[in-house]
């Protein structure tokens, strides 16, 4: 029996040692430390194993995993650093009673953990306290979850956080004054969820402040003073209750959404002090009184809609507003006179809704002009009323003392008659509104009705009519008639993952339709976001999107085809008029810089303008098309449709593949709001430097193929900054050199240097590129009109710097 006994203690450490020595074995081929290959194979049992993690064998090193439409593992130094997790339905919804508590403590164990994304995987209970545990954390975002309750104090121990996005979740209770005590915050996402109460004042101490995002919640009362957030770009605080006071805005915000509150009175001068300001929206408000007119014209608004208001005044012909302005709608309030001359159809790629208005014309339904001048006068019926009394009152007494028996009879008469006619004028002003709601109950069309209900209209409808056809789905027998069946004559090209075909549609409209095969069977279902990003792309300076196609597998009716269709560019590409062609077919300097300007406002409305931002574009000129006007478009932009797809966007821009590419394409997609900065060297600098190089080849007019291409001619362009001006006009396209002023060229040489700059700190923002080439654009046009010399003075750069600075 001992010897039994003693065989039994003999094989325990054997069993023992044989389990760790496999343990050893298996471990040996990770380069993580033990604790985090656990608290990784933790993680995956309570993501319940989908299938598309089945390729994750016991022994993956997952620091050299291939990253997956739905997991990416980002390592650094042997520690995982990013995590990003995106459900798309795959994963399955967790039972009710297990909470999130032990996910929170496994990813604790990852210590150097600085991004972690957990999007749409149906966490459901109150966020776990233990997520203050995560010290390294600066990227957070846990959207379209079931979190609930309110937020644990705990967060604010995460003293690096610089991004917290909860959009999409059914947080509650108020948004805490412990919120400012994350000094490093620049993006606050809080959309679509549950929070009431006030907006707390300690906000406004987050100096890097850049989106403060609270849209879609139950929150109310007056607003903070932002006056001092010098770095608050995005505001966005649609669909709540605030008001009635407007906010103090900093001068540097680029977006302003105020749609869908209470906010009334008047809207303040200060607005036109935002020179940067591209987006205001403040629709469905109680604003009243008049519009300052110089909102229209601000020197970079593109998109304006103040519907739904009761604004009074009158509009004329003569009114000035921006060229960039690409949608406008002041529909529904009180506005009367004429539609002034830029805003008339016809007047450039521009949309314009003013319906329900009291306005001359009548394309768009409009009010009798009584409407509105009843409307106006109901604001002021007091002070009117009282005004009039004083002098009859005059007269009663005057007659009474004089006039006796039959002067009092005649006042009575008089005031019997001024009764009748005030009673008669009343009961008409009273069948006004009637008549008004039996108009507005049969809407004169469709369109006209979605513009006015601004609640049910999506941001994607409104860029949707900016000169194109809205975004809509095609039939397939659509695009085979358009395309002749797609006849390989209509080719205009083809990559690796489909052809891009030349079609005209049934009402004459000429589109380019790109083909895209899919590599994995899903259901439509799967890529209804990734189109919805698609139909956002609505600019002036973007080629646009103007549908989808979806082509099915009969058996299970998955997707087998994606046919995206655009809309067509005729004019070739930027590079044929700028180093390509005869001397008579390119662009004057002042032409360049113009297109430059166009690019630069496109890559802003990429980075600021739709949701997420799209960053990362690999911007090549020969990308960048020509339209019927010769207005330059960008045709190739990084937002991925198909995940699956290596090396493939939805636009035909090529990646180089890879884990960073793989981690730079993730983080594109777990941003949900404008200007996110990521900590890392995929950002809007990328953008910048690909501008850099085409405003490089726009300078000397020759084709940069190589990177020793940009390197040389980056030296010369350095070195000619310093020398003088013949020097710098040697190294101008010869073309040009002879038109442009010197103090443009050195204005617009210096911008590409640090366009193209290896320091990321040197590098410009696309707002600091806008800028400098208005200046340049300015300091050209000074000194052409300066007929004695191709030279700027002195005085012409002051005059154009005093007019730049009037910008800001």
């Amino acid at each position: 029996m001992a010897e039994v006994v003693n065989k039994k203690k003999k094989k325990k450490p054997l069993k023992l040692l044989l389990f760790l020595f496999f343990v050893m074995v298996e471990y040996s081929e990770q380069m993580l430390p033990l604790s985090q290959f656990q608290a990784i194979q933790r993680i995956k049992q309570e993501l319940s194993f989908p299938v598309e993690l089945s390729s994750w064998s016991e022994n993956s090193d997952f620091c050299n995993t291939e990253p997956l439409p739905i997991l990416t593992l980002v390592c650094y130094e042997d520690n995982i650093t990013q995590l990003h997790v995106a459900g798309n339905g795959v994963f399955p919804q967790f039972p009710q009673d297990i909470s999130t508590s032990s996910l929170f403590s496994n990813l604790a164990s990852l210590p150097n953990l600085k991004v972690l994304s957990l999007v749409s995987l149906g966490l459901r209970g109150p966020l776990p306290p233990s997520i203050g545990l995560l010290s390294s954390l600066e990227i957070v975002n846990i959207s379209s979850n079931s979190f609930n309750g309110s937020l644990p104090v705990e967060i604010s121990s995460l003293k690096s956080l610089q991004t917290l996005v909860l959009d999409n979740n059914r947080f509650s209770g108020q948004v805490l004054d412990w919120l400012a005590s994350l000094p490093a915050l620049t993006v606050l996402s809080l959309k679509n969820n549950s929070f009431a109460g006030l907006l707390p004042s300690s906000l406004t101490s987050l100096e890097l402040l850049r989106n403060l995002v609270v849209s879609g919640n139950n929150l109310s009362g007056d607003l903070p003073n932002f006056h001092n957030l010098s770095n608050l770009q995005v505001l966005d605080l649609e669909g709540n209750s605030f008001g009635p006071n407007f906010p103090s805005l900093p001068t540097k915000l680029v977006a302003l959404m105020l749609g869908k509150n209470k906010f009334g009175f008047g809207v303040p001068d200060e607005v036109e002090s935002c020179y940067l300001l591209t987006k205001m929206d403040i629709s469905h408000n109680e604003f009243v009184g008049p519009l300052p007119p110089s909102l229209l014209s601000m020197p970079s608004i593109d998109y304006l809609d103040i519907s739904g208001n009761k604004f009074t005044g009158k509009l004329f012909k003569n009114m000035s507003c921006n060229p960039q302005l690409s949608y406008v709608d002041f529909s529904s309030n009180r506005f009367t006179g004429e539609l002034p001359d830029c805003l008339q159809p016809g007047t450039g790629h521009r949309t314009v809704s003013y319906s329900g208005n009291c306005l001359s014309s009548m394309e768009q339904w409009q009010h009798h002009e009584s409407f509105c001048h009843n409307e106006a006068l109901a604001v002021r019926i007091m002070p009117t009323e009282h005004k009039e009394k004083r002098p009859y009152a005059k007269v009663v007494l005057a007659s009474s003392m004089v006039g006796g028996l039959i002067g009092g009879t005649a006042i009575l008469g008089l005031a019997f008659l001024v009764v009748k006619k005030k009673f008669a004028k009343q009961q008409q002003i009273n069948r006004t509104p009637n008549a008004r709601l039996i108009l507005e109950k049969v809407p004169p069309a469709i369109t006209l009705k979605l513009l006015n209900d601004a609640r049910y209209i999506s941001e994607t409808r409104k860029f949707g009519l900016l000169g194109i056809p809205p975004y809509r789905t095609f039939v397939l027998d659509e695009l085979r008639e358009a395309t002749n069946n797609f006849d390989v004559a209509n080719i205009l090209g083809e990559g690796s993952c489909g052809q891009i075909y030349k079609g005209m549609l049934t009402d004459g409209t000429v589109v380019a339709i790109r083909s895209l095969k899919t590599r994995k069977k899903h259901s439509i279902q799967h890529y209804t976001h990734q189109l919805e990003l698609v139909s956002k792309i609505r600019h002036c300076h973007l080629v646009s999107a103007i549908g989808h196609c979806f082509e099915c597998y009969q058996d299970d009716s998955s997707v087998s085809r994606i046919f995206l269709v655009f809309e067509f560019v005729p004019n070739g590409t930027l590079r044929e008029v700028i180093s390509e062609g005869n001397a008579g077919q390119k662009f004057s300097w002042s032409q360049r810089m113009t297109a430059m300007l166009g690019i630069a406002r496109g890559i802003q409305f990429l980075h600021t303008g739709i949701v997420p931002g799209v960053f990362s574009n690999h911007l090549k000129i020969t990308d960048i098309l020509l339209d019927h006007d010769f207005h330059v478009k960008i045709s190739k932009y990084n937002l991925p449709l198909l995940a699956e797809n290596k090396n493939m966007d939805a636009f035909g821009a090529s990646s180089s593949g890879g884990k960073e590419n793989a981690a730079q394409r993730k983080c594109q997609e777990i941003f949900l709001f404008e200007i996110i900065e990521c900590r890392s060297a995929f950002k809007e600098k990328d953008d910048v430097y690909g501008f850099g190089v085409i405003l490089l080849e726009t300078i000397v007019g020759r084709k940069m193929m190589t990177a020793n291409d940009i390197d040389v001619s980056k030296d010369i362009l350095s070195v000619s900054l310093t020398a003088d001006e013949l020097a710098r006009r040697n190294i101008v396209d010869p073309t040009v050199c002879k038109e442009c002023s010197d103090h443009s060229l050195k204005t617009v040489m210096e911008l590409c240097l640090r366009c193209l700059s290896n320091e990321q700190s040197d590098s410009p923002s696309v707002e600091d590129v806008i800028w400098n080439l208005q200046f340049a654009a300015q300091v050209q046009e000074s000194c052409r009109r300066d007929s004695h010399s191709a030279q700027c003075s002195p005085g012409h750069v002051a005059l154009a710097r005093s007019a730049s600075d009037l910008l800001q």
